[in-house]
Formats: C-alpha cells, sequence, structure tokens
C-alpha cells in the first residue's frame, strides 16, 4: 500500500507540473486579424503573419464569389470558385472559408469528402439535388433531397457528399466551412487517378470488376479533373 501511495503522490506531481504546458496552447487568434504571408509555411493554425503594417483594409473584404467560372468547362458540368484562406490571405488563423459553385443544367459537384471541415450551403439559384452519404455506423445510409433557392443544407465534417442540378435551368449554390482550409478529396479522382496510381488488381478485388473495366476507368481520369 505504501509502494501505491508514493506512485499516486509521484504521479500527482507531474500531472501538477505539465498542466502548465497542457494549457500552454490556445486555437483561438490572439490578435484582431493575421493576414496570411502565403510564401511562409503553415503552421498548426495557419500561415506566419503578416507585418501589420502591410496588412491594408483590402485583405478583410473579397469580390472573389461574385460571379462564377464556366461550369461547361469540365465534364463535371459544375465550376467551383474557392475563397479559402490560399485565395483570400485575411481568413487566416480565423477557422473560416467559402466556395461558390455554378452548374449547368445536368451537372454534378462529384461525390467528395472535405476531411477538415463541416459544410453549410445555401442554393441562391435553380434547384440542386444534394445527396450525403453517412459511414459504416449508419449502414451508409444515402440522406438526400432536393434544395431549392433559398434553402439551406449542412454537410458533417467528413462524409461524402455530392450536388446535382437536377433542373433545366443554371444553378449556383454559396457554401461555407468552419475551416480556413478545408481540404477536398474527389472520391473517382482519388480512386483512378492518384500519382502513382493505385495498382490495378487492388481496384479489381475491392471493386470486384474486371481489370479492363478499371483500366478503362483509370484512362477516363488520366488527366485529372
Amino acid at each position: 500500500m505504501e509502494h501505491l501511495n508514493k506512485a499516486l503522490t509521484a504521479l500527482f506531481a507531474t500531472l501538477l507540473l505539465l498542466a502548465p504546458l497542457l494549457m500552454a496552447t490556445d486555437p483561438d487568434p490572439l490578435q484582431d486579424f493575421c493576414v496570411a504571408d502565403l510564401n511562409g509555411k503553415p503552421s498548426v493554425n495557419g500561415y506566419p503573419c503578416q507585418p501589420s503594417s502591410s496588412a491594408g483594409d483590402e485583405f478583410l473584404f473579397s469580390t472573389k464569389i461574385a460571379s462564377g467560372g464556366d461550369p461547361l468547362a469540365n465534364p463535371n458540368g459544375s465550376n467551383v470558385t474557392e475563397l479559402d484562406v490560399n485565395e483570400w490571405p485575411g481568413l487566416n488563423t480565423l477557422g473560416v472559408s467559402m466556395n461558390r459553385v455554378d452548374f449547368a443544367p445536368g451537372g454534378t459537384n462529384p461525390p467528395h469528402i472535405h476531411p477538415r471541415g463541416t459544410e453549410v450551403g445555401m442554393v441562391t439559384r435553380g434547384e440542386l439535388l444534394v445527396g450525403i452519404i453517412g459511414t459504416l455506423d449508419s449502414g451508409n445510409r444515402y440522406y438526400s433531397k432536393v434544395v431549392h433557392a433559398g434553402e439551406t443544407f449542412v454537410i458533417p465534417r467528413g462524409l461524402m457528399h455530392f450536388q446535382f442540378n437536377v433542373g433545366k435551368e443554371p444553378a449556383t449554390m454559396v457554401v461555407s466551412f468552419n475551416s480556413q482550409n478545408p481540404g477536398i478529396i474527389f472520391v473517382p479522382l482519388t480512386l483512378f487517378g492518384s500519382s502513382p496510381p493505385i495498382p490495378t488488381p487492388v481496384l479489381v478485388k475491392a471493386l470486384r470488376v474486371d481489370a479492363e473495366v478499371v483500366e478503362l476507368l483509370k484512362s477516363k481520369f488520366a488527366g485529372g479533373y
């Protein structure tokens, strides 16, 4: 019992000594804003700050998503205009970002995942089928709804999802993330357009198709999106 008491006392003393170190990190901003120096190396919560003397008002405002790109410029029939910290340095350390996505009729934002952020979106024009696929915990349940202009949706962090323009007219949505750099993993591109490529036998076994099918799909994504 005496040895146990000594061990517990030593453990308690160690925790007391470590407490200031464990509490020393603060993920929240410690200044009004920290405009990113994109030439610097990112750390845990963002890029290093530019000197305040060189961070003008323009870094706190952006018109980048006031207009979108051409949704017919790629085979998906959609165009993403990103507004993360790399496009808007004023977002640095604030933990937020936005995207605008424009869709041609029949266009899709293919199945993808944001590994570092939850997504909240609003359809501003047209109507979009929004689909969300749960994890194995939910039995891979598929949730979906046609979302009309003025309506909103939420995508929990890390869940696969897509949007598809089911209308006859162009559609647009604006989304925001609780991350300044939420990241994106396009599922088809990841499987069939990785560099270097995933070995064909692995995909044959995983997808339960012939090698010819895998090679055909790889050829479709060789140039990316």
